[in-house]
């Protein structure tokens, strides 16, 4: 436990004092190599550093990220969006049911809640405004949805829980389906009561005609997410291989159907992409590093036996992983969370029976909870950039969500078959 004590406490200063993501996770892996394993040579800390991320699971990320950037830039996200609107736009809320289908929408295809909130925040906001949707509601709303994005499939999320674990990716994505409908479920009973309080007008009820125009539009669009997970669940190609068809996919109908992308265009989407995937795969990296050594000083088997002591079943080990997990997205980037907490707690949750793929969806439940949970939510920062708005008002339209947010948690932590019927109808 003295290792994790360092782990912890390096990780609280160095953030405190400012430090990158990147040299907080970086600094103190680096430290407890030299302090607790000095005489581990240098060569198998690099094969450990490369190892973390030389997994074929993990090409999924670069090439969903490429296709997010590629949709967001273009008219795909344009025209689901406009489809959504179509279908869900006259009803009580209007808008904002609009915004959460047009999240779930564009997760569907893209696996980024900040690619969501970057793509679709400078659309909706004006929309909800207009609506008559108070400022903090709007904020709180388009910051919110994206949560979406982490559990609608095919979320990167997923996919690097699925690679840390061993996990099936597939029937993480089969499972994420229902987890995603109940979030986006609590969310629209919550833009229904604040309609009724503020009033917010409904758009007229778009004609059949129209609607079908619509979804006409969208026709190519939607077959990305037909394809992606029609493809892994008929078996057709792994969640690896649906994400560069992806890619595929949105420069033919961006470029040819729609001619959108040209070539300088592609050239910028690139770059962008490349970037956002640096990132990832740095903090993957030391991740890598960092649950090596946790396993090395048997952190896992120390905690088991904390549990034992004080006899902790899996309905009290839950409510303490909810709980680590809530305090850690208050302060550290999710992806961080996942990969510091992750290691120790996963072959205990296993030891207590408790199922990996419903393990999956409470911890990316909470990896989304903690994309919006002030002071140091990621898509506060990303809708206070697209948006141009001060974090801090959109910090006060998130707290009825992140209530919202706690609700689903204790529904999905506490009935396991929400988030297992899907992926034992399909795997089981």
């Amino acid at each position: 436990m003295m290792l994790l004590a360092a782990i912890i406490a390096a990780t609280v200063v160095i953030m405190a004092l400012g430090f990158e993501m990147l040299l907080v996770l970086g600094i103190p892996t680096l430290a407890i190599k030299e302090v607790f394993y000095g005489r581990l040579p240098d060569v198998v800390f690099v094969q450990k550093l490369l190892g973390g991320i030389n997994h074929s699971t993990l090409l999924a990320i670069p090439f969903f990220l490429f296709a997010a950037q590629l949709m967001a830039s273009g008219q795909i996200t344009r025209r689901l969006m406009g489809l959504v609107s179509a279908m869900l736009g006259h009803t009580r809320g209007g808008i904002g049911h609009t915004v959460i289908g047009g999240s779930m929408a564009f997760g569907s295809v893209s696996g980024s809640a900040p690619a969501t909130v970057a793509a679709l925040g400078g659309m909706v906001y004006p929309e909800l405004r207009k609506s008559g949707y108070s400022e903090k509601f709007s904020l709180g709303l388009i910051v919110s949805s994206a949560e979406t994005a982490l559990l609608i499939p095919p979320s990167i999320t997923f996919i690097v829980y699925g690679w840390m674990t061993g996990t099936s990716v597939a029937q993480l994505f089969a499972g994420g389906l229902a987890i995603g409908v109940v979030l986006a479920l609590i969310f629209a009973a919550l833009v229904m009561v604040h309609a009724a309080r503020q009033n917010v007008t409904a758009r007229p009820r778009v004609p059949w005609k129209q609607r079908l125009d619509a979804l006409f539009a969208a026709g190519w669009a939607l077959g990305m997410p037909v394809i992606i997970l029609g493809g892994i669940y008929s078996g057709t190609f792994t969640p690896t291989e649906a994400a560069a068809v992806s890619v595929v996919y949105a420069i033919f109908v961006e470029g040819v159907v729609y001619r959108e992308l040209g070539f300088r265009k592609l050239v910028d989407i690139c770059e962008a992409s490349a970037i956002s995937t640096a990132v990832i795969f740095i903090l993957l990296a030391f991740g890598g590093v960092l649950s090596f050594f946790v396993t090395l000083a048997h952190v896992p088997t120390a905690i088991s036996s904390f549990l034992a002591a004080i006899d902790a079943g899996p309905i009290l080990f839950l409510l303490i992983l909810n709980v680590c997990f809530l305090i850690a997205g208050m302060f550290i980037d999710p992806n961080s969370a996942l990969l510091i907490l992750v290691p120790p707690l996963f072959p205990v949750a296993t030891s207590l029976g408790i199922d990996p793929v419903h393990l999956g969806m409470i911890v990316t439940l909470n990896i989304s909870l903690g994309m919006i949970t002030p002071p140091f939510g990621l898509d506060l920062f990303v809708a206070s950039s697209t948006l141009d708005k001060p974090v801090t008002k959109i910090i006060a339209g998130v707290w009825p969500f992140v209530a919202a947010n706690l609700i689903a948690l204790l529904i999905v932590t506490y009935i396991p078959q929400i988030s297992l019927f899907i992926p034992n109808l399909l795997f089981r």
